[in-house]
């Protein structure tokens, strides 16, 4: 006989734990099915223990543009001890407090492979082999999240690269490195282990700068930190062969040149976790987004109980978007007025590396394209007191991007240390549709970077 609940949720990252707690609190009797870890991808093997392998080479870049705190820095990093702060940001890998939180919330906890076999049913294949039987009478949310993508070079499976799992939770610094893939990961990656300790980092991307999704300066302000901490970056190249043997990895380029190292890291992007969910028995294609509405009700199923929140739906793939999708689809499936649309219009983003690169909503080149009549306005970042008071040689750069038909800011990017803490305002901004003449009397706090504002408004005109 089945278990009947009135939802059931495949997945149990943190995207999945969102939509579960908030359907539980609002009275539905709900269950959770995972196959791994209760916390996902982001606590175990990717925000949380990346940032912690990205923070003592913060911390000591900090202390390097601080006149008097350079002065006491000595020796090298402690890896050992950078690597077991690391481990206990993910827990040590156990879940135990997180299936304990769920409890808490009211949800029941399956640990299993989860598998669609009609219309709101799932099969869950338990680690025993047993099986279990659930049966969903209001909803079905898929929540599994997506996984490294392996690009078909000749040779790369072979050579058993690091994707971003191995790359987060690696026992030791690898001597040398190459990194493929100049987005977030790429790049975090590349920072992270070169200040640990890789005496050799080459990171390639096939696109014409880092960052390639971001407004151009990104890219170019990135590539040359990178340069200066020791990091080669080489652009438009591509990895076309790779093949491991007698202890290292050598990858030939495009251009026929190759290249060595201890490892190598593949970060070229991710696909969607669906390939083992029985989609096909409700006439879904294995391996593919799910594509949704902004309900987050997965279009191609009719009678709209199955729902998709997160990576898996390939509509914003950040852990913060996800879960703000989650609770949307919480509040439809509650029967409350909800509406998802801040994933499309205000997508926020920071990627920790030094310096530190925090983007909401559109670079200029994205408004245009949808045809908005936009104006770029810029700043650098070091050019206000609150920066001086950081350290010398702070720089950066900040830019809003206006809709001058609607006199709003519809898109603003910030670099330099810290950024991200900028980011928060320029997404209220965005959303609220806050008009440039009201944020005129936002008035910045003295000595902070959020000046920053100020001298962009000022510069605009107001």
């Amino acid at each position: 006989m089945a278990e009947r609940y009135e939802v059931v949720v495949i997945g149990g990252g943190a995207v999945g734990e969102n939509v579960a707690g908030r359907v539980a609190a609002g009275g539905l009797r709900t269950v959770l099915v995972e196959k791994e870890l209760v916390g996902g991808e982001c606590s175990y093997w990717a925000c949380m223990p990346s940032k912690a392998l990205l923070r003592p080479g913060e911390a000591i870049m900090a202390a390097r543009r601080t006149p008097g705190a350079r002065a006491a820095l000595s020796g090298d990093i402690d890896v050992d001890e950078a690597l077991r702060r690391r481990d206990a940001l993910a827990s040590h890998w156990d879940d135990s407090g997180q299936v304990e939180w769920l409890e808490s919330a009211g949800v029941d906890f399956v640990r299993g492979r989860a598998r669609l076999v009609d219309e709101r049913k799932v099969n869950v294949i338990e680690p025993d082999g047993s099986m279990r039987e659930l049966e969903a009478a209001r909803a079905v949310v898929v929540a599994t999240g997506s996984v490294a993508a392996m690009p078909p070079i000749k040779g790369l499976a072979e050579a058993a690269p690091w994707d971003s799992r191995k790359a987060t939770t690696a026992r030791s610094v690898p001597e040398s490195l190459i990194v493929m893939g100049g987005g977030a990961v790429g790049a975090e990656m590349a920072q992270a282990w070169r200040t640990l300790g890789s005496h050799k980092v080459s990171l390639i991307e096939s696109q014409d700068r880092l960052l390639p999704g971001e407004a151009a300066v990104v890219g170019a302000a990135l590539a040359q930190s990178f340069t200066d901490m020791g990091i080669e970056v080489r652009t438009g190249t591509r990895v076309v062969s790779v093949e491991r043997r007698d202890g290292s990895i050598f990858a030939e380029l495009d251009d026929g040149e190759v290249l060595s190292a201890q490892e190598l890291i593949v970060a070229v992007g991710r696909k969607p976790a669906t390939e083992d969910l029985g989609l096909e028995s409700i006439g879904l294609q294995a391996g593919e987004y799910l594509r949704v509405d902004d309900r987050l009700c997965v279009v191609d199923v009719p009678a709209g109980w199955l729902y998709a929140v997160g990576d898996v739906n390939g509509r914003n793939l950040f852990t913060h978007m996800g879960k703000y999708q989650a609770r949307m689809a919480a509040d439809v499936i509650l029967g409350k007025k909800a509406l998802a649309w801040a994933d499309a219009t205000a997508n926020t983003r920071v990627i920790f590396t030094d310096p530190q690169v925090a983007a909401v909503g559109l670079t200029a080149e994205s408004a245009r394209n949808k045809g908005l009549k936009v104006r770029s306005v810029e700043h650098p970042f070091g050019a206000v007191a609150g920066a001086a008071a950081l350290g010398e040689g702070i720089e950066g750069h900040c830019e809003l991007v206006i809709d001058e038909d609607r006199g709003i800011i519809v898109g603003a990017t910030f670099i330099g240390p810290g950024a991200g803490e900028l980011l928060h305002a320029a997404t209220i901004a965005i959303v609220g549709e806050v008009p440039l003449e009201r944020l005129w009397h936002a008035v910045p706090a003295f000595p902070t970077v959020s000046e920053v504002w100020l001298r962009m408004m000022e510069k605009y005109g107001l």
